[in-house]
């Protein structure tokens, strides 16, 4: 026998209750879920606004790094020019010699540098000096090796100066062509200078038509410079050259006009 149960009042309206309350959690996170993700900023997103883009870091980092330098570690000289004479060199040279100079600093700021220059200087000898050496022509020369620190005094973005002083080597040597002077016989004062005098006499073997020795001094001059291209300038120098060996001496007066880049 089948009964039949009828509904009880009240009761789909109480399971209806639950199952509003129990589903309201669900759709309320599935509601959030689906929110679009244009609403809410991400944390990438965040961090990229609060940070410059590429091109203004990088321009920023550009800066700080880049330091203008107003000087250049490395600088190269050459020039020619003329050399008058002085002390007992002026006795026996006839100033105007021609010069050949070339040189290499190093800098280590813009108004400081250490500079070593080659340098040929001609020394010719004046027809007085030919009779005493009783020769009819000769060749006379010294090789210098100069090696000085170097101040630089800048005076204006084209003009500047600057100033050299330092120790130097000499190699002196000279060739007479020929000589009438008798071996043996007493030295005159060119033959001392000329080196080639041995215990006041000359060398009996008639060993003195060539000279060669070797001198140490000092040297000290400056120089004005002019800017005549962004890495160019020209300069005009005046130097002092003093060398002392082998009882005698070498002075030269040397003016030297280069470029310098």
């Amino acid at each position: 026998m089948i009964r039949q149960f009828r509904a009880v009042p009240g009761l789909n309206t109480f399971f209806s209750a639950v199952l509003i309350v129990s589903l309201a959690p669900v759709s309320a996170l599935h509601a959030q879920q689906t929110q679009p993700a244009a609403t809410q900023p991400t944390q990438a997103q965040q961090q990229q606004e609060q940070q410059p883009s590429g091109q203004e870091a990088s321009q920023e980092e550009t800066t700080r790094k880049i330091k203008v330098r107003e000087y250049k570690n490395w600088s190269f000289n050459v020039g020619g020019g003329a050399s008058l004479t002085n002390g007992a060199t002026k006795d026996f040279v006839r100033g105007g010699g021609g010069v050949g100079a070339a040189g290499v600093a190093r800098n280590f700021s813009k108004y400081f540098g250490l500079r070593a220059d080659f340098q040929f200087d001609n020394l010719p000898l004046r027809n007085q000096t030919l009779e005493l050496a009783q020769a009819p022509s000769a060749t006379s020369h010294v090789y210098s090796f100069l090696f000085d620190p170097i101040i630089n005094i800048p005076v204006s973005p084209n003009w500047g100066g600057y100033i050299v002083f330092g120790g130097a080597y000499y190699r002196r040597s000279g060739k007479l062509d020929s000589s009438t002077a008798i071996p043996g016989s007493a030295c005159g004062g060119f033959f001392t200078w000329w080196g080639t005098c041995y215990a006041g006499s000359l060398p009996v073997n008639g060993n003195f038509l060539s000279s060669g020795m070797n001198q140490f001094g000092e040297n000290f001059g400056g120089g004005i410079t002019r800017k005549i291209r962004p890495n160019l300038d020209f300069y005009v120098e005046f130097r002092y050259l003093h060398g002392k060996g082998d009882g005698t001496t070498t002075d030269l007066r040397p003016i030297t006009i280069g470029v310098r880049w």
